[in-house]
């Protein structure tokens, strides 16, 4: 860390979320002259390593804050909404990876391959979207300004890691007692996830969506700009430790050459395109697995629409879906002037 670099804190770093942040911060060489690590009051006086050093957990509190340039917050909605408006009091800008602020009105939604610009309105406070929702949005945005897509099913298979850490310990635990026939432990999970699936277990609406389902509906939409873009989503969760997936069909008000999509997608920041057609390898959460890259193959022309496209996603949600995009908006507000220089 160097004395011109920005002050950082972390709200929320013992978590799954919390850690990638730390390894992606010097990953990335981010310019850091000091690094303050926040999480609750059971976490105080630990340490936690980064380049070479042993960072002490502070509980967080009214003082947590003094100094600081840029929070990055993946504590819970909840905490956030406690915390994030005393660090804005205190100068801080604030990077939410909560679902807390995404939706209010005043706060920017933002994927920085997509939508950077709408960084510039911000408030002091910046949300991260949901991870199904990033990860959908990079791989269809190159598609999307050729030609606006009009209508968007999903259907998602979301790991583990979605819950957090302490979701893809008890998978490995539920794996175990299932094959020595003993009950696997669901404490995380309403039900056992290993060697299972279930639709995601998120509140369902009077429409009969979860609420996962809804914040890409909804997410999507406003990173888009396209309050009437029309999408449906169904979301599962699967016995995968990390990285979702998404099987996606868009319909465009024209045909959609697959040539030129496999081209744009090929070309565009933060997707990498994989297919392997003649051994039907395409994108796996195990590939995807501590990638940046959101890994898209299998483009092809809709077979019961003349205007629709398929295509396949593998992204890690706890890399691109959660800590990289929340560095990346940090980065990008640096690169825009919108944090005070150090």
């Amino acid at each position: 860390m160097g004395s011109q670099g920005y002050r950082v804190a972390i709200l929320g770093a013992t978590g799954a979320v919390g850690t990638e942040l730390l390894e992606l911060l010097a990953e990335r060489k981010f310019p850091l002259s000091e690094l303050r690590l926040l999480a609750s009051s059971r976490s105080a006086g630990q340490t936690l390593a980064f380049q070479g050093d042993n960072l002490t957990i502070q509980a967080v509190g009214h003082d947590s804050f003094a100094g600081i340039d840029l929070v990055l917050a993946s504590a819970g909605g909840s905490i956030s909404q406690n915390w994030l408006p005393v660090a804005v009091q205190a100068g801080a800008v604030c990077v939410d990876n909560s679902s807390a602020f995404r939706m209010a009105p005043d706060v920017p939604l933002v994927v920085p391959e997509v939508n950077p610009a709408d960084l510039d309105h911000h408030q002091g406070i910046i949300a991260n979207p949901n991870c199904t929702t990033i990860l959908m949005t990079v791989a269809l945005w190159p598609l999307h300004q050729v030609q606006p897509i009009q209508r968007i099913i999903a259907a998602t298979y979301q790991s583990a890691s979605g819950a957090g850490a302490r979701a893809m310990a008890e998978v490995k635990a539920q794996a175990q007692a299932i094959l020595n026939n003993k009950t696997p432990p669901t404490e995380s999970f309403p039900y056992p996830l290993a060697f299972n699936l279930f639709l995601h277990n998120t509140p369902i609406n009077a429409q009969g969506y979860c609420q996962e389902e809804m914040k890409m509906v909804n997410e999507t939409r406003k990173i888009f700009h396209a309050p009437g873009l029309r999408i449906s989503a169904t979301c599962v969760r699967v016995p995968v430790l990390r990285a979702h997936s998404e099987a996606l069909n868009l319909e465009f008000e024209q045909p959609f050459p697959v040539t030129q999509a496999r081209e744009l997608i090929a070309q565009a920041p933060g997707v990498k395109l994989v297919e392997n057609w003649e051994n039907n390898y395409f994108p796996m959460p195990i590939d995807a697995t501590g990638q940046d890259d959101v890994l898209v193959g299998r483009i092809r022309q809709d077979i019961s629409h003349p205007n629709g496209l398929e295509l396949w996603l593998c992204g890690d949600q706890i890399r691109k879906g959660a800590a990289l995009n929340a560095v990346q908006i940090a980065e990008a507000l640096i690169e825009r002037g919108l944090v005070k220089t150090p």
